[in-house]
């Protein structure tokens, strides 16, 4: 899993999953596009956390379709060219559907659609347009356990997100003949900031899912990504692969 000479694209890289995966990329030789939105000093850490030189510091708010594009520019003409992206950037709140008013839920369902799963579109079409001219590349979706066992207290961040895995088996479709590789990896919990309020008020409960008695760590997750944006995996396109320490199974 040589990325020496390759251009890596994380989203929400300031933190958790896409800190691990932005980590694990330099370690393997990439230059890393670390996204941030809101938490320069996050980010900063980050970026100075990684081995290797060339690594850049892009913001931009996933919702907001011109910011995703320009900061997908921004990569490809700044550092010359764009070979993986890992669509990690996103957010989880919690919204039991009884304490709800019709106006919360309509709220709760746009800042989840436009965060989750089209600001995860509008990157990954950015990026593809940019692969398709030089020679393909690798897009992998982070997605969640949540797709496909429900979320009770975030309907729409279920949804989001089995919108996400159906968007990546459709461009696996789509863009197989460009020679461009899309996956997703579908994590239950892990230990990250998003998760610690959760953890705090049932760390037990939820360590409990898995019969290995634990959650992941954000370096499992990262490992997993940097397997399916590597070279030799390209018959994975399509694929989604659930990383939750058998807390859920599916056939």
């Amino acid at each position: 899993m040589d990325f020496t000479d390759k251009i890596v694209l994380v989203t929400g890289a300031s933190r958790g999953i896409g800190r691990a995966c932005a980590r694990l990329f330099a370690e393997h030789g990439a230059r890393v596009a670390v996204h941030y939105h809101a938490n320069r000093t996050a980010a900063d850490e980050t970026l100075a956390a990684l081995p290797g030189s060339g690594h850049r510091l892009v913001r931009a708010d996933i919702a907001n379709p011109a910011e995703v594009q320009a900061m997908v520019n921004a990569v490809t003409e700044q550092m010359g060219g764009l070979h993986v992206l890992v669509n990690n950037a996103g957010i989880y709140e919690k919204r039991p559907f009884a304490d709800l008013s019709y106006d919360d839920w309509l709220a709760h369902w746009h800042v989840n659609i436009q965060t989750n799963l089209l600001g995860a579109a509008n990157a990954a079409f950015c990026t593809a347009r940019h692969m398709m001219q030089h020679g393909g590349g690798r897009i992998v979706n982070v997605s969640s356990r949540g797709a496909f066992r429900g979320e009770p207290d975030s309907p729409a961040y279920g949804a989001a997100k089995a919108g996400m895995n159906a968007m990546s088996q459709s461009l696996a479709k789509a863009l197989a003949p460009y020679n461009i590789i899309v996956t997703a990896v579908a994590p239950g919990w892990v230990e990250t900031d998003m998760a610690a309020e959760h953890l705090a008020q049932r760390g037990d409960e939820m360590r409990q899912q898995s019969p290995l008695g634990r959650i992941a760590q954000p370096e499992e997750i990262a490992r997993a990504v940097l397997f399916l944006a590597s070279e030799g995996t390209d018959f994975l396109t399509g694929a989604i692969v659930d990383i939750n320490g058998a807390s859920y199974l599916r056939t």
